[in-house]
This record gives structure tokens, C-alpha cells and sequence, in this order.
């Protein structure tokens, strides 16, 4: 991010990962490098219960909890990773509503009324190359159930690549193929999605003055 003008980023302890910060030095760290302006979100965080090799749960809901609360205090807002962890992760980051910045719910692979819900709490849904596949109905019906204003594109790379790419290593390349299918399942022109969803991004990443700075 500081050798290249045009990029941003991310930073915080993947819940796979969440045994680390609880090393001496890394919460320090972690918090030095939020300090930087280019860093933008504090992500992806969150709860994994998805393998049994993970981290114990207590650890990575602590962890989770620490990092919200860590986001709080730095005003960032917030990049959240939830695998079979629906419950949990909805009843921590409610716990947190006002207190935190927004975010987007990466990868979204939940049910309409989660994601209602969300949206509720100021969050933005991430959707990628799922919602391009057979047997994803049901991030298509939560594309269709919420607003346009209300979602964010995502590639999630190098997983996940929409089709005709599944299988394959994903990239921002594979980016048309999801606004594509969320044109047609929102009937709405490619263009709209584009312009709606990368204002979602300027707003969420809280960029909108950069762009204008910039531009």
C-alpha cells in the first residue's frame, strides 16, 4: 500500500489464525499498522467452525472480540469472516452495534434474514463467484431479497471462481461474471451494478474523499 498510490488495504488475525495474536508482541502490531492511513479495514476477522483442526472456539471468539473491540477504537471499519458460525458471529457483533463502523459480511453464505438483519446493523454483504453457481439459490435469493445499495462485489481469490472459471484460480479478472448474474437476478444493466456497488465500496471503505481528491 505505500509503494503503490492506487492500493489499499486490509489487516487483522484470520479466525484459522487466531492462537497468533495472542502472542506478546502481535496486538501491538496489529494495532501499529491500523495506524496507517492507507490501511483502510480491520479484516478478515471472525469465526471459523467449519474444520476441526481450528483454533478451539472460545479462542477464536475471543480473539473475534478483541479485534471488534480493537476496530472500535480505531474508527475502521470492520471485515468479517463467518463459516458455520452464524449464531455466534451475529450474537458477538450485536453485542457491538454502535460501537463499531460498518464493515461488509465477506463471502456471505447465509439466509435472507441474516442478511436483512445486517443490513439493519449498517453492514454491506459481499457476494462473489457463489452466486454464479448451480447449486448457490441461496445467495442468489439474498441477492435478490436486498437492496442493490446494500452489497459489495468480491472475488474472494484464489477460491471460489464463478463459473464458467469454478475449479480454477479466482482473480479480480472474474469480477464481470459476477455482476453479470447479479444484473440479471436484480434486472438491472451490468453498468448499474458496477456504479451502485463501487459507490458501496467508496462508502464502506470510507474512501469517497479520496476518490474525489483524486479525481
Amino acid at each position: 500500500t505505500e509503494k503503490y498510490d492506487f492500493m489499499y488495504g486490509a489487516a487483522g488475525v484470520h479466525p484459522e489464525h487466531a492462537e497468533e495474536l495472542c502472542a506478546p508482541d502481535a496486538y501491538h502490531k496489529l494495532t501499529e499498522c491500523l495506524k496507517n492511513s492507507k490501511v483502510v479495514a480491520l479484516g478478515e476477522i471472525g469465526l471459523d467452525y467449519h474444520y476441526e483442526d481450528n483454533p478451539d472456539r472460545k479462542i477464536q471468539q475471543k480473539v473475534f472480540e478483541m479485534q471488534l473491540e480493537l476496530a472500535a477504537e480505531m474508527n475502521k471499519p470492520v471485515i468479517i469472516h463467518s463459516r458455520d458460525a452464524a449464531a455466534d458471529t451475529f450474537d458477538i457483533m450485536k453485542e457491538m452495534q454502535g460501537r463499531l463502523c460498518g464493515g461488509v459480511i465477506h463471502c456471505f453464505s447465509y439466509s435472507t434474514e441474516i442478511a436483512r438483519e445486517y443490513i439493519k446493523m449498517g453492514y454491506y454483504i459481499g457476494v462473489g463467484g457463489v452466486v454464479t453457481f448451480n447449486n448457490g439459490r441461496k445467495l442468489k435469493e439474498v441477492v435478490e431479497a436486498i437492496p442493490l445499495t446494500s452489497i459489495v462485489l468480491e472475488t474472494d481469490s484464489p477460491y471460489l471462481s464463478p463459473v464458467p472459471f469454478r475449479g480454477k484460480r479466482n482473480s479480480a479478472l472474474n469480477i464481470p461474471y459476477v455482476a453479470k448474474e447479479i444484473a440479471a437476478l436484480k434486472g438491472v444493466t451490468e453498468e448499474e451494478v458496477y456504479d451502485v456497488t463501487f459507490k458501496n465500496s467508496l462508502k464502506l471503505y470510507r474512501m469517497e474523499e479520496n476518490m474525489q481528491a483524486e479525481a
